[in-house]
């Protein structure tokens, strides 16, 4: 009988320990260890940094470069952000997107003109002709099938501001092309 009654006691002692001692104590411990899995690295390993590389290629063919470091947390998400942009290269550290522009290059647009080369070939130059170098070049012009005028134009140089000003020379001038 005293073995009974020891035994209630220490199992009315236990639940009463339990009920209002141990849970506090449990919570601390576990809000302690909460707060060690947050500064893990193994939460910290399932973002990934990578260099992204966007390269833009205009009309006119010059090629503009935008270097982002890009912190992925969800594939989904990322190629998402991307889904417009071409896949050119992959490896770990880097990924290389490309998107072909349906416009001319700024640089184009600020600093480009058409104008005639000194072998009569129809190009674009970054400033006016005879004082800058050559962009891109086209075909060559029959220089005696040419109006003055025009060949005056190419001379001084034809601002080139939009897309449509580019074609539109570029038509323009086709008819004087001299054939292969």
């Amino acid at each position: 009988m005293k073995v009974r009654i020891v035994f209630m006691v220490m199992l009315l002692i236990g639940a009463f320990y339990f009920t209002f001692f141990y849970t506090e104590e449990k919570q601390a411990a576990d809000g302690s260890s909460l707060e060690m899995l947050n500064e893990t690295p193994a939460e910290v390993a399932s973002a990934h940094t990578v260099t992204v590389i966007l390269e833009r290629v205009y009309l006119d063919g010059e090629v503009s470069e935008e270097i982002v470091q890009e912190t992925i947390w969800s594939m989904e998400d990322f190629w998402a952000a991307y889904d417009d942009w071409q896949l050119m290269d992959m490896t770990e550290e880097q990924i290389v997107f490309q998107k072909k522009m349906d416009d001319i290059s700024p640089l184009l647009k600020t600093n480009g003109y058409f104008g005639i080369s000194d072998k009569g070939v129809l190009s674009i130059f970054n400033g006016k002709p005879g004082q800058a170098e050559i962009i891109q070049s086209f075909f060559q012009i029959d220089v005696g099938k040419l109006e003055s005028k025009r060949h005056d134009d190419l001379v001084k140089g034809i601002p080139i501001k939009s897309k449509q000003e580019y074609e539109e020379v570029l038509e323009q001038y086709k008819p004087y092309s001299v054939p292969k």
